[in-house]
């Protein structure tokens, strides 16, 4: 597992739901297939409404051609991932390229989904970060020190120790953690 990740901001507000995550009507492809998962990334965060779509300005689609997205690291208000509890939410969001996402809280199966399914690390901060970060605005996360710097403006904002969820996350998921902790045999 990386110490650091960097990487661009796309910034959302507060109570992004898992259908704004990926709309019901993209959840017809297959995640086990490499080409047809593809779809998950194309259509990632395609929910979100226009305005409220890369903050502040809004109207910035987070995937424009292709599955992949040029922004790696999410900035969400409070409740981030809230609605069903469908792993296709977080699972598109990694396959579009995110690396980690920050939020104020999360709605916890959503949560659980990111860590046990090894997709991404999420993040939470005490202070709120939508007002703070602009879309697009380059961003290094340093998880020694628990710390999200902005260098585009030079700053930088303290963010919450992962904690015990930071096993399963160098495992990589949480079967492999499960298999490096003896809880079930290696193939």
């Amino acid at each position: 597992m990386k110490k650091k990740i960097s990487g661009r901001a796309y910034v959302l507000g507060n109570n992004i739901d898992t259908d704004q995550i990926i709309p019901a009507q993209h959840l017809v492809y297959s995640l086990s297939d490499p080409e047809e998962s593809k779809n998950y990334g194309k259509f990632a965060l395609s929910g979100v409404p226009a305005e409220a779509a890369g903050l502040p300005q809004g109207n910035k689609p987070f995937v424009e051609d292709g599955y992949q997205s040029p922004y790696t690291i999410v900035i969400g208000g409070k409740n981030f991932g809230c609605g069903s509890s469908r792993e296709h939410a977080p699972a598109c969001m990694e396959i579009a390229g995110v690396q980690a996402v920050i939020a104020e809280s999360y709605a916890r199966i959503f949560y659980r989904n990111s860590v046990d399914g090894g997709f991404f690390i999420p993040l939470e901060t005490k202070d709120p970060l939508t007002d703070k970060v602009q879309t697009g605005d380059e961003l290094e996360i340093d998880l020694e020190t628990s710390t999200l710097t902005n260098t585009t403006q030079n700053v930088t904002h303290p963010l919450q120790p992962l904690g015990d969820v930071i096993d399963i996350i160098e495992a990589g998921n949480i079967f492999e953690y499960a298999r490096k902790s003896g809880l079930i045999q290696s193939n």
